[in-house]
C-alpha cells in the first residue's frame, strides 16, 4: 500500500472541434479520433518521453463499430507512441470520458502510475446497426436491426417499462417534476448557443482546440448563434406529441463526433513534463438514481464531491455541467438554489458545442482546468448526467 496518496495534476487537456451527426467528421473512424487528440497532447509536452506513460485511459459509450477491441489501445499504436504503453477503454455510457479520467486520477493517486492519458471518444455517425443472431438456424422469418447511435436497444425484458423510455421522455418527466415549461428551456437553450459563439469569438478555446488535420472544420459545427427565440419556438415537441411535449430537437443536444484526452500526472511526472500545471485533481463521486430520471443524476454526485473536497457551491470559480436536454440541465440546477448561475457553462454548453457521448466528460474536465488556469486561481466541478440512471462529479484546484 502507498505510504500517503499522491497528488494528481492536469498538465494538459485537448479536444476536437466537435462534428454533428453526419457532418465534417464524419469520415473519421473513431480509433483514428482517439488517436489525434493522443498524439497531439503528447506533442505539446515536449519533454516528456512517451515511453514514461504508464497507462492511457479512455472512455467510450458504444464501442460497437470501428472502436470496438480496445480503441485505448488502438489510439495508442495508432498515435505513434511506444507499443510498451498500455491501454483500456472504459464505458460508463455519457460519462465514461470523466471516468476515464477518475480511474487515471485515482491510479496515480495510489501510486500506480505517475503518468497517463486520460480522454474520451465517440462517433455517432459511425455507429453501426447490429443484428442479434437468430435463436435458431436458418430463420425463415425477418431479423431486426437495430441502430447503435443512442439509447436503449436489445432491452431486456424483466426491466420494468418505466426505466426503459426513451432520453427524451426521461427529459420530459424531469419538466414535469420540476414544473419547467417550454419557453424556459428554449431560453436556456438559446443562451449556450450565444455563449458558445461568444468563447469561440472571444479566442477561449483557441487553448485546448485541436483541428483534426484535412478536415476542413475550426470550430464546433453545431452552434447556431442565428438561433432566436422564435426560431426554436417553431420546432415541434419530439417525445411527446399529445400536445404536452416540451423537449425538441432545439432544447435537447445534437448527435455527434469528437475526442479529448488529459494529460495527468504527479510530482514526479511533472517535473519530466517541466511544464506548470493547469489544475490539480480534489475528488469525485458517483451516484445512482431512478432509471428514467437520469437527468438528474448529477444533483448527489455533485454534493458528495463538493463534500469529499471540503468545499462548497460557493467556492466555484466554474462548473462545467452537461447539457445533455435542456429540460435536465434546469432541473438539477432547480435543485441548486444556492449554486450561482454565473459559473455555470460560461463558455457555452453541449446543447450549442456538442455531446459525443464517450468524449464529453473528458472535454467538460479539460474545459474547468482551462478556464481555471486562465483564472489563475479557484474551484471547479465537471459532472454529467448519465443514461440508466447514474450522477457523475469531478472536482478541481488550481
Amino acid at each position: 500500500m502507498p505510504a500517503s496518496i499522491r497528488d494528481v495534476y492536469v498538465v494538459d487537456a485537448v479536444r476536437t472541434p466537435i462534428g454533428k451527426f453526419g457532418g465534417a467528421l464524419s469520415g473519421v473512424r473513431p480509433d483514428d479520433l482517439a488517436a489525434h487528440v493522443v498524439r497531439e497532447l503528447v506533442g505539446r509536452s515536449p519533454e516528456l518521453d512517451p515511453a514514461r506513460i504508464d497507462d492511457v485511459y479512455f472512455g467510450d459509450a458504444n464501442g460497437a463499430g470501428e472502436d470496438n477491441r480496445d480503441v485505448a489501445r488502438m489510439a495508442v499504436l495508432l498515435a505513434g507512441l511506444p507499443v510498451t504503453v498500455p491501454g483500456v477503454t472504459v464505458n460508463r455510457l455519457c460519462g465514461s470520458g470523466l471516468e476515464a479520467v477518475i480511474q487515471a486520477a485515482r491510479a496515480i493517486a495510489l501510486g500506480d502510475a505517475s503518468v497517463a492519458v486520460a480522454g474520451g471518444v465517440e462517433s455517432m455517425s459511425r455507429a453501426p446497426w447490429v443484428l442479434q443472431k437468430p435463436e435458431r438456424a436458418f430463420p425463415a422469418g425477418h431479423q431486426q436491426l437495430h441502430s447503435t447511435t443512442l439509447g436503449w436497444r436489445m432491452t431486456n425484458p424483466a426491466m420494468p417499462a418505466e426505466w426503459t423510455v426513451p432520453l427524451g421522455e426521461g427529459a420530459e418527466q424531469v419538466a414535469d417534476k420540476h414544473k419547467i415549461g417550454r419557453a424556459e428551456q428554449d431560453a436556456f437553450a438559446l443562451v449556450s448557443h450565444h455563449k458558445a459563439a461568444a468563447a469561440w469569438a472571444a479566442g477561449h478555446y483557441d487553448a485546448e482546440v485541436v483541428p483534426y488535420e484535412g478536415v476542413a472544420m475550426l470550430r464546433d459545427e453545431c452552434i447556431r448563434e442565428a438561433s432566436t427565440i422564435e426560431t426554436l419556438a417553431r420546432l415541434k415537441p419530439v417525445f411527446r406529441t399529445d400536445g404536452t411535449g416540451t423537449v425538441t430537437a432545439g432544447n435537447s443536444s445534437p448527435l455527434n463526433d469528437g475526442a479529448a484526452a488529459l494529460l495527468l500526472v504527479d510530482d514526479a511526472g511533472l517535473r519530466a513534463t517541466g511544464r506548470e500545471p493547469l489544475a490539480r485533481i480534489r475528488a469525485s463521486a458517483v451516484t445512482g438514481v431512478e432509471p428514467q430520471l437520469f437527468g438528474l443524476g448529477p444533483v448527489e454526485a455533485v454534493g458528495r464531491a463538493l463534500g469529499k473536497a471540503g468545499r462548497t457551491f460557493a467556492d466555484l470559480t466554474v462548473f462545467e455541467l452537461n447539457e445533455a436536454f435542456a429540460a435536465q440541465s434546469l432541473g438539477c440546477l432547480a435543485e441548486w438554489p444556492e449554486l450561482d448561475p454565473a459559473v455555470v457553462n460560461p463558455r457555452g454548453g453541449a446543447l450549442a458545442l456538442g455531446h459525443p457521448l464517450g468524449a464529453s466528460g473528458a472535454r467538460l474536465a479539460g474545459a474547468v482546468a482551462h478556464q481555471l488556469a486562465a483564472a489563475g486561481s479557484g474551484t471547479g466541478i465537471a459532472a454529467l448526467c448519465i443514461g440508466v440512471g447514474q450522477g457523475l462529479a469531478l472536482v478541481l484546484e488550481r
